[in-house]
């Protein structure tokens, strides 16, 4: 038996890298676009909530502008998927590559709250543009062999890229800072690091702008389904689509963006502490995520998709209620590596299920779902840390994400039910 399983992992080995090779002219240069962007924006994401409460502003204001930012996602995703199918992927890339640099700097420059709120809707429109297109243009550019591990790598890349980001995050304002003579913790040592993220960003695009453009689906001569024509011809098939994705997105709301503020204010961590957990959670994420074709193949999408996330739940439980940082640190690298190597997986289901002339509008809805929940999460665990702490927050992820699995589990687990878009 033992034998049978280490003749079977060169083989496994050899069949990934077969599939990698498969990858096409387009996929590899957006791979590398997704490279050097993780890397900026694990820088960002990491020192943003730094940057706004180093400016005297609170988590309540953090709160407010992750809802205004996701909810302009939802409100363009619509039209986001139909400029997507009109204007073709690399154009809407590269539209939201600009959008969101253009935020970025923006913030750096513009420090009031209104400017905050300004460039938040503009990194919102980033956001929807650039999520619509993504999940098309991978369809678009890769066979039915290996799709699921361009769905994956690409994912994956880009947490191995923010691996990098979030340390380079960690310690890019002491330097900065020291190189100006300003405090680490200081509102410039994180404006310039920032300004980094901007152009890091700039360079990103220049793979973008090197890829072959395909016939759009209007020059092929296909009718592109009104989102409101494709709701209505399947509304039950698409409520089980995007009914688990909407529900986890609302815990995760509730949680994701504030991580970096659990850890200075429950635990007293610094930036430079916070910033290696987070590389180090970027590569576990991109460890699972890089694992995650293989098993797809041998045990099916689905099954995957629940069981990764069900166990990630112990360590979320741990993540946020061990008094002790380390089990609690341990608990976030585990958790992070589970429950997300799911999401590309996912991601390619749906886009299967999906008619070329709809994937747009598909992506679109799916795109709806997850912001929905990110638009109105936010701003109340923002109030409720303010007033109550991380304990509700916690107990509130658990609780969405443990319905979401179960729905996952009613509806499209083998031999339970099928499905057909």
């Amino acid at each position: 038996m033992r034998t049978n399983r280490m003749r079977s992992l060169p083989r496994g080995l050899r069949t990934y890298g077969h599939n990698l090779r498969l990858f096409r002219p387009n996929a590899r240069l957006y791979l590398a676009y997704v490279v050097v962007n993780g890397v900026a924006f694990g820088v960002f994401r990491l020192l943003f909530n730094f940057y706004v409460l180093s400016l005297g502003y609170d988590e309540a204001l953090l709160g407010r502008l992750m809802t205004v930012s996701s909810t302009v996602s939802l409100l363009c995703a619509l039209p986001a998927g139909y400029v997507s199918d009109r204007l073709g992927r690399k154009s809407s890339l590269l539209v939201a590559g600009l959008l969101s640099l253009a935020a970025v700097a923006g913030m750096v420059v513009w420090r009031v709250s209104n400017g905050f709120y300004l460039m938040n809707v503009v990194m919102g429109l980033a956001h929807s543009l650039s999520g619509v297109t993504m999940g098309p243009f991978l369809v678009e550019n890769s066979g039915e062999k290996e799709r699921t591990y361009l769905f994956s790598f690409s994912s994956g890349s880009q947490m191995m890229a923010s691996f990098v980001g979030n340390w380079l995050g960690g310690n890019l304002p002491a330097w900065l800072g020291s190189a100006v003579g300003a405090e680490a913790t200081s509102s410039t040592a994180y404006g310039l690091a920032l300004g980094i993220v901007v152009a890091a960003s700039a360079l990103g695009l220049l793979p973008l702008s090197l890829l072959r453009r395909r016939k759009t689906t209007r020059q092929m001569g296909e009718a592109v389904l009104s989102p409101f024509e494709y709701a209505r011809r399947h509304p039950a098939l698409l409520g089980k689509l995007i009914g688990p994705m909407l529900i986890t997105s609302l815990g995760a709301g509730l949680l994701m963006p504030f991580i970096n503020i659990f850890y200075r204010t429950v635990h007293g961590s610094p930036d430079a502490t916070i910033g290696t957990l987070f590389a180090w959670g970027s590569l576990a994420m991109g460890i699972g995520l890089l694992i995650a074709p293989p098993l797809a193949d041998r045990y099916g999408k689905i099954p995957v998709v629940v069981l990764t996330q069900a166990l990630s739940i112990p360590f979320l439980i741990i993540l946020g209620f061990a008094s002790w940082f380390w089990l609690s640190a341990g608990a976030y690298l585990v958790r992070l590596a589970l429950m997300n190597m799911s999401s590309p997986v996912y991601q390619a289901f749906v886009m299967e299920q999906a008619a070329p002339e709809a994937r747009g509008t598909v992506a679109s809805l799916v795109s709806m779902s997850w912001n929905l929940g990110w638009a109105f999460s936010p701003s109340v665990s923002g109030w409720l840390q303010v007033e109550y702490g991380f304990v509700p927050v916690f107990l509130g992820t658990i609780t969405t994400y443990v319905i979401a699995i179960y729905l996952y589990w009613r509806f499209f687990w083998p031999g339970r039910s099928s499905i057909q878009l």
